[in-house]
């Protein structure tokens, strides 16, 4: 007898579907589907949280790299006890052809989102020992801006492959593009223009990340309006303007325009003071005052750089003074501060030196003046 049950046990064990026989197979296929994913999550679960009690905050920049890969390795053990669970369930051959075709591109989806994590996460690491908040950012905005250029051209690379791999899954779609791109040869010039403008900044991105005219946070000049490089997207660069107005820039604008980039080869830029003057003006004293103003400036890395008369009118002369500092916002706020003190100084210690306006006058002139004010009724 006992022969005879466990060989009952064992014939249900090896046709999974016999041991639900009172049920129909789409109710069995269904439950056996839902306990997998159930069992999956779980699993998921505990090793997810053992991980974390290991790791915890010893190893902060591992146990970030879990928490970025925790959904996609999550769907991926799902998929598998999927996989495993449709080898099992009492399916009819269309109804398992479709879960297949689900499957596949389930997986597919999920190889193209693990490779974005990735490259995500590489591209992190690479630039964790790279600070932009350095008073000398230069070589950290040069690694920062070829990175992101490079991972935004990379993240659109993967999107459209994987959405290529995708819809090759399809047969229809095979073959219609198959036989449309094989049939008309002028649907690849249709694409080919369609594609230009995405194609076109795509590449630019790419020879921006090699060449490098600009960078994260260089202070340019585009379009008139300065400011400092605030994005660099796949398609177009966010310019953050004095005033914190945005400028949105296509990206291969500055692969064919030229701009003005201000911290092209070193952090901070020279800023300049100009002053109109008047002819009287002690150049020699006001070039004292100005070396001594920069010098009691709390700006890191303050210098005055020259002080020139560059330019005189019939009216004035204009004094241009040249000033540095760590950076390109202190440099502008070193050159308002000078700016301001100067001007305090000529009004207190130079009036004569601020611009006057000057009428020469002959002796006829004179006379009738003072003829008319004696007489101001007269002929």
């Amino acid at each position: 007898m006992w022969k005879d049950i466990f060989q009952d046990v064992q014939s249900k064990l090896d046709d999974p579907s016999a041991v639900f026989s009172f049920a129909p197979s789409w109710i069995v296929s269904g439950l056996l589907l839902i306990v997998a994913l159930a069992v999956a999550w779980i699993v998921h679960a505990i090793v997810l949280a053992s991980l974390r009690r290991i790791f915890g905050d010893r190893r902060p920049y591992l146990s970030r790299g879990i928490a970025a890969t925790k959904n996609p390795t999550r769907l991926a053990l799902l998929l598998a006890a999927l996989a495993i669970a449709l080898s099992a369930a009492p399916l009819g051959s269309d109804t398992r052809l479709v879960l297949v075709r689900c499957l596949m591109l389930a997986t597919i989806c999920l190889i193209g989102w693990i490779a974005l994590i990735v490259l995500h996460i590489a591209a992190d690491f690479y630039l964790r020992n790279f600070s932009i908040e350095a008073e000398d950012n230069l070589l950290a905005r040069k690694h920062i801006t070829q990175v992101r250029v490079m991972v935004r051209a990379l993240d659109t690379i993967i999107i459209i492959l994987t959405l290529g791999f995708a819809l090759m899954t399809f047969d229809e779609v095979r073959q219609y593009g198959v036989s449309l791109f094989a049939s008309a040869g002028v649907a690849g010039v249709i694409f080919g223009l369609a594609a230009q403008p995405v194609l076109s900044n795509l590449i630019a991105g790419i020879q921006l990340a090699i060449t490098q005219p600009i960078r994260i946070e260089d202070a340019v000049t585009v379009q008139n309006e300065y400011g400092w490089i605030e994005e660099i997207n796949a398609t177009y660069v966010v310019i953050r303007l004095w005033d914190l107005r945005r400028l949105i820039v296509p990206l291969n604008y500055f692969m064919q325009q030229p701009f003005y980039n201000w911290t092209r080869s070193a952090t901070a830029n020279i800023g300049n003071v100009v002053l109109y003057l008047d002819y009287t003006a002690p150049i020699e004293r006001i070039r004292n005052k100005a070396v001594e103003l920069v010098g009691q400036s709390t700006q890191p890395g303050a210098k005055l750089v020259n002080v020139q008369v560059i330019n005189a009118t019939a009216t004035a002369i204009e004094l241009r003074i040249l000033l540095t500092a760590a950076s390109t916002a202190g440099t502008t706020d070193l050159c308002a501060e000078i700016r301001e003190k100067l001007i305090g100084f000529l009004q207190r210690e130079c009036p004569q030196a601020l611009p006057r306006q000057r009428h020469e006058m002959t002796d006829g002139a004179a006379n009738k003046d003072r003829k008319r004010f004696d007489d101001p009724h007269g002929a």
